[in-house]
């Protein structure tokens, strides 16, 4: 049986405001020395899964620096490996770049049946989880199922973020609801993950027409194939988490930090190991008045201050008498001595000055420009910005990458602001 993956990774991730930039949100460092899209790349080569085309298209320069020829993923290979798909310029100029997540798949349907495989496993390049794709694949096949999809149960309060299903008895698809604003559809959520028989597939993108398009899997693939295919819904108990949010993100770094966190999704399992392309650094030091509390120290960090559940990514320098707590703080950035950083995301190559307070004060005040990004307390700093020292900066800001010290007003930001 011939399987080929297709990693969907051209998603701008407006959700993560300045952290997606300059990069597509799968390249996203995460859990220090990760990115994002290594957890399903992983989970590819893990499942036996060596065919795999990853989908891009919003500034994929770090994608694809990061993924390279698939080597950590034991994916540089004549037969099958990796396959970077880009958006090109075709015959009609309207339609160059991808509109939906079937349209890419649709736009490379040449590359698919060059491949000739007999199954296709779909996947978002942008999900935190393990998961082995060879049961799911043997499910598809007892069923006889034109197109399985993963699910898991999910809150009833986040259901409107998710594409909802209803099934029968026998876990057949009766319903689908692509974000529904009601709380009465269920709580049965699509993960994102679908394997579809490859001529299934190739039909129905075929089958689009203006009046009718097939631009998006959720949106029109699925709900059209409910009514004259076979369509079922495989469920999946394990951790699974989009970190597409500013909270999500944060939230599901530090959770990376506890003791739970090893029980249902351990970074350090070796018959499950997340592979990615490592940076050669040298070991981490700790200075003499150096305290680490319940965090993750990349290679390369220099610690000579405190950090309690935070993540440091690679090349990370906190002086003697700083402070880190709560926060996701990646790779390069220097943290003065004597500076408090708490509850707080910093991208790259960040210089916080000495004596400075980040994430200051108990106003919790939401980012008066993006109210729906920033609200519950987390301040968060673009890449490359130098933040002078001896200020305060509350909580809810968004400091914009590339900013100067001349950039800031005066001695304190507070919540809320944007800089």
């Amino acid at each position: 049986m011939r399987v080929l993956a297709v990693l969907m990774a051209g998603g701008a991730g407006t959700r993560l405001t300045v952290l997606s930039d300059k990069r597509a949100k799968p390249a996203v460092p995460f859990a220090g020395k990760y990115r994002i899209i290594d957890f399903t790349l992983s989970n590819c080569v893990n499942s036996g899964i060596y065919d795999v085309a990853v989908l891009t298209q919003y500034r994929p320069h770090s994608l694809n620096t990061h993924v390279g020829i698939g080597k950590p993923w034991d994916l540089d290979r004549q037969r099958g490996g990796v396959h970077m798909r880009q958006p090109y310029q075709g015959s009609n100029a309207d339609l160059d770049w991808y509109r939906g997540t079937a349209d890419a798949v649709f736009r490379n349907l040449d590359f698919i049946q060059e491949k000739d495989p007999d199954l296709i496993v779909i996947l978002s390049g942008d999900h935190i989880y393990k998961m082995d794709y060879r049961p799911m694949l043997e499910y598809h096949m007892q069923k006889g199922a034109d197109l399985t999809v993963g699910v898991m149960e999910v809150p009833l309060d986040e259901t409107d973020r998710f594409g909802i299903m209803t099934v029968n008895r026998n876990m057949r698809v009766t319903e689908f609801h692509e974000k529904p604003k009601d709380r009465d559809k269920g709580t049965l959520a699509s993960m994102g993950i679908y394997i579809f028989s490859t001529h299934i597939l190739i039909q129905r993108l075929s089958e689009g027409t203006s009046e009718q398009p097939r631009i998006d899997f959720g949106k029109h693939v699925i709900p059209d194939m409910i009514s004259q295919d076979k369509v079922y819904a495989y469920p999946f108990e394990g951790y699974w988490v989009d970190v597409g949010t500013i909270h999500s993100f944060w939230e599901t770094n530090l959770a990376m930090t506890s003791a739970e966190m090893e029980r249902v999704l351990n970074l350090h399992d070796p018959n499950w190991v997340i592979h990615t392309r490592s940076q050669e650094r040298p070991p981490v030091k700790l200075g003499p008045q150096a305290r680490i509390v319940d965090s993750l120290i990349s290679n390369g960090c220099v610690v000579r201050g405190q950090v309690e559940r935070s993540v440091l990514s690679p090349g990370v320098y906190v002086s003697p008498g700083a402070v880190v707590k709560e926060s996701v703080i990646i790779n390069d950035t220097w943290i003065g001595p004597g500076a408090v950083v708490d509850k707080a995301i910093i991208d790259e190559n960040v210089v916080i000055g000495a004596g400075t307070y980040l994430g200051y004060g108990d106003d919790m005040t939401v980012n008066h420009q993006m109210p729906d990004k920033l609200n519950t307390g987390i301040t968060v700093v673009g890449a490359g910005a130098q933040i002078p020292g001896g200020i305060t900066v509350g909580r809810n800001v968004l400091i914009r990458s590339g900013c100067l010290e001349s950039d800031f007003p005066g001695t304190d930001i507070s919540s809320g602001e944007t800089v």
